[in-house]
């Protein structure tokens, strides 16, 4: 028979801790992690909830935005110059235009100097580089009107767009073509002048490959044919001074200085298509 003492009255346990509060202590732990865990994907979902309700102002406001139309980047630096020794005596200005559909127009314009009796500008350049909010289906023709009068008398309002015609002026009509080192440029003046000699010229060019518009115009010397020459002259002197991330913009102008004539030769041209491509009646000899 086995004696009473050998039988020990508490059993031993290795860790000498009982297993029930080995037990215990594990879930504590286990729970613990588990209520961390769930603490922490509520937190992610917070942070998402909030991230979610403040974007909801943006999108409300993001269509009105895009529809704001264009507006002066005073920030922007110029991507182009045009030298020319005729016009080193006018004041020139540089104006950067931007749209939110990804739009950009640089505009140089010319004044006669503040000390003549006439502040009019006599010449002006628009570079435009079509975004988002360019239609086809618009007429050029229409805003150089706009930015044109007889006298020259157009000014550049805060929003990019020009001012200076009243309301119902009108149309423009073909005035001839000139070649540039861009091409062949069409010609324009305001439709219904009386007297066409003083009548200031307007120009457009469109480039399909970069998507970009050339347009202006001048009321420079006495004359139709030194206007065009005029605008020949100011189209060849016209430099790329960055492309940015348009490498086909410096690809057109690395090609267009290739074919750059003189403005001799802008003069020489203009006044020959003088009588060809007017559109006054040709000054043709003899009777037909």
């Amino acid at each position: 028979m086995r004696s009473f003492w050998t039988t020990p009255a508490f059993p031993h346990y290795p860790t000498s801790i009982h297993p029930a509060l080995n037990s215990f202590a594990d879930e504590c732990a286990g729970t613990l992690a588990r209520l961390a865990a769930y603490v922490g994907v509520l937190t992610l979902l917070a942070m998402a909830g909030l991230r979610l309700w403040d974007e909801l102002p943006v999108a409300a406001t993001a269509e009105p935005a895009a529809k704001a139309g264009w507006s002066q980047a005073l920030r922007s630096h110029p991507a182009f110059a045009v030298s020319q020794t005729d016009l080193l005596e006018k004041t020139e200005t540089y104006e950067i235009f931007r749209h939110p559909e990804g739009g950009r127009k640089d505009i140089l314009h010319w004044m006669a100097p503040a000390t003549t009796q006439s502040e009019k500008p006599v010449a002006e350049l628009e570079i435009y580089r079509p975004g988002g909010e360019f239609s086809r289906s618009e007429a050029g023709g229409v805003e150089i009107a706009a930015r044109m009068d007889a006298q020259g008398n157009s000014q550049v309002n805060s929003q990019g767009n020009s001012q200076g015609s009243p309301q119902g002026s009108p149309g423009l009509e073909a005035a001839g073509v000139i070649d540039s080192k861009f091409g062949p440029v069409a010609l324009l003046r305001l439709a219904g002048n009386a007297d066409g000699a003083k009548s200031c010229l307007g120009f457009i060019k469109r480039i399909a490959d970069p998507n970009l518009q050339l347009s202006g115009w001048t009321c420079q010397g006495d004359g139709l044919p030194a206007r065009r020459a005029a605008i020949g002259c100011m189209l060849n002197r016209l430099t790329l001074l960055t492309a940015g991330n348009e490498p086909k913009l410096a690809e057109l102008f690395a090609h267009a200085e290739l074919k750059r004539g003189s403005c001799a030769a802008a003069a020489t041209s203009a006044t020959s298509v003088d009588w060809v491509m007017g559109t006054e009646n040709p000054r043709l000899r003899g009777l037909l």
